[in-house]
């Protein structure tokens, strides 16, 4: 599977263009997973609720299923999971995009908004291969793409899976 992670600050878009660059992808008939890094007060499971029961009842895994999709809530007994673990528990796709995981080792795709007042992340990580943004920026050798026009970034995507081998996390 091809790994491409999309980072940037809090509020920088990376949800939004994803939800944007997903569906162009998939019309183009490429499969697509995504990998979200969730920050460390997340739970998507609530008090009351069947499944936080069972946990709470010293369940390790438990496994949701309903007629249209399923989810598998296991309890992380020691560190937290490595990128490369997350992505072996996936099924074989074309793309697996990652939000999140800035620190990690892989190709990323930074998004990055100079109005939110935050420093660029890829003049110090040499794994930013792009840089999507609101304004236009001089990134050296790296790849800009304007962040409000999708199709644009869907297609250099596009260009990725079609090229050269993108590196395995």
């Amino acid at each position: 599977m091809k790994v491409l992670g999309v980072v940037g600050w809090s509020g920088s878009g990376k949800t939004t263009l994803l939800e944007a660059v997903i569906p162009l992808l998939c019309a183009a008939g490429r499969s697509v997973s995504t990998v979200k890094h969730a920050h460390h007060g997340f739970d998507m499971d609530r008090p009351g609720k069947d499944t936080f029961r069972h946990r709470e009842a010293g369940a390790r895994e438990v496994l949701v299923a309903t007629a249209s999709r399923w989810a598998l809530l296991h309890e992380v007994t020691g560190p937290e999971p490595a990128l490369p673990d997350l992505l072996t528990r996936l099924q074989p796709v074309d793309l697996v995009l990652v939000e999140g995981f800035k620190s990690h080792p892989f190709p990323k795709l930074e998004v990055h908004r100079p109005a939110l007042g935050k420093p660029p992340i890829w003049p110090s990580d040499p794994d930013i291969v792009a840089i999507a943004s609101d304004v236009a920026l001089e990134t050296g050798n790296r790849t800009w793409l304007a962040l409000n026009r999708p199709a644009e970034v869907a297609d250099w995507i596009m260009g990725l899976l079609n090229g050269p081998d993108i590196t395995h996390p």
